[in-house]
Order: C-alpha cells, then structure tokens, then sequence
C-alpha cells in the first residue's frame, strides 16, 4: 500500500461544513481569510479553491447569484473579465506560472461543482507541473500550502480594494 500524507485535510475532514454559497460574500467581511476571499467589488468576488488543481487556483464569480451567463448584466460581465485579467497578471507577478487554465463550468453535466452560483476558475500551469505523480498514481502534488499562497496573493486585492493595482489590468 502506498501512502501519501496530506496532514492539512484534516480541517476539512473534521471542520464544520459550510452550509451557505461559496461565492456569496454577504456583509461580513471578518471570515474572509478563513473563506479564503481575497477580493470583494461592487460586482464580483475573487477567491481562493479550497480544493485546487493547482498552487494558485482562483473562483471568480459575479456576486449576484447567478447560475447563467444570460443572466450577468453589461456591469457584471464586465467587472468579472476585469477581475479574470486582474487575477492572471497578479497570478504572474507572484507566482511566474508559464501558462493557465482558464474556464467556465455551466451545468452539472459539464462538471460544475457549484451549479447555481455561475463561477470562473483560474489554474496556473508550470511546464512538468503534471508529473509521474499525476499520470501514474493519480495523484496531485500542490508544493504550497493554500494558506501561504493566499498571504503572498492578499496584499495585491487588498490593493486592488483600495483603488489601486490598475497596472494589472
């Protein structure tokens, strides 16, 4: 038997399930670092997967629940691609990923995790990122763990939050 020690998911084994959306930010900002949240706007949110595929995997998502893109209003969409642009250039900066992935899920048959709450993901990609690891025994190696990569990504939305970081759009 082989074992792969994973000794952080224990939070998730034994911690209290959320019961609320993900991507609905609410009021109350004191539980962002614990949701993972690294920007709220106007109209979009942008935070960390708790399950990624890779170091650096972000949501992005109109704030409005919203399960179709039909339904995203001109401000909406254009706050969302304002923030997918935001986030890749941040992304490159801190992390110097050599690619990404970037897409959409729309529907449970097309692998939307959350179904009702219409959401982006980014994935960084380093060239040999997918390893015998992956290939051989399904298994995925992320180097970092989320809650550093989140300290290394929450100074630039926290910029961004305060009117700033227009360089990286």
């Amino acid at each position: 038997m082989q074992v792969l020690w994973a000794p952080w998911r224990i939070e998730y084994i034994l911690g209290k399930k959320e019961k609320y959306c993900i991507f609905c930010a609410g009021e109350d900002r004191s539980k962002d670092k614990e949701r993972l949240i690294l920007y709220v706007g106007e109209h979009s949110i942008v935070l960390m997967n708790k399950f990624p595929y890779n170091n650096g995997h972000l949501l992005v998502a109109p704030k409005r629940h919203i399960a179709e893109l039909a339904h995203m209003n001109e401000e909406e969409a254009k706050e969302v691609f304002d923030m997918l642009k935001y986030s890749v250039n941040v992304l490159k900066e801190v992390m110097k990923p050599d690619g990404f992935n970037i897409g959409l899920n729309l529907g449970k048959v097309a692998g939307a995790g959350i179904e009702q709450h219409l959401h982006f993901h980014i994935v960084p990609r380093w060239n040999g990122d997918t390893n015998f690891m992956t290939v051989l025994g399904e298994v995925r190696v992320i180097p970092e763990h989320i809650k550093q990569t989140y300290e290394k990504l929450l100074p630039y939305f926290q910029n961004k939050t305060k009117g700033g970081g227009d360089e990286y759009i």
